[in-house]
């Protein structure tokens, strides 16, 4: 099992930043890619940017430019830091993890945390 405890997350106002952390502990070994979603009020959720353990990063395109991710691979955690952010950014934010078990791969969610950019 991999425990994910997020934070970072908060109210700021619009064209400010924030910088989300996940910290991954557990069993930590073969842990790939990981990962941001967001999920609006009455939206799906969805990716905002992922970073593999060889540091290959996607964003989503509308984040892409304003958003930075980064993981630290001894710490086992993973960074978003999110700049001239907009009211449309306001969402949970989730941290994902993909863990190679055998030939399989397990996916792993974080609680989230509440992001918020008042206008």
């Amino acid at each position: 099992q991999v425990q994910l405890v997020e934070s970072g997350g908060g109210l700021v106002q619009a064209g400010g930043s924030l910088t989300l952390s996940c910290a991954a502990s557990g069993s930590i070994s073969n842990i790939n890619l990981m990962a941001w979603y967001r999920q609006a009020p009455g939206k799906q959720r969805e990716l905002v940017a992922s970073i593999t353990r060889e540091s290959n990063t996607n964003y989503a395109d509308s984040v892409k430019g304003r958003s930075t991710i980064s993981r630290d691979n001894a710490k086992n955690t993973v960074y978003l830091q999110m700049n001239s952010l907009k009211p449309e950014d306001t969402a949970v934010y989730y941290c994902l993890v993909h863990k190679l078990v055998g030939v399989s791969m397990n996916i792993y969610w974080g609680q989230g945390t509440q992001v918020t950019v008042s206008s």
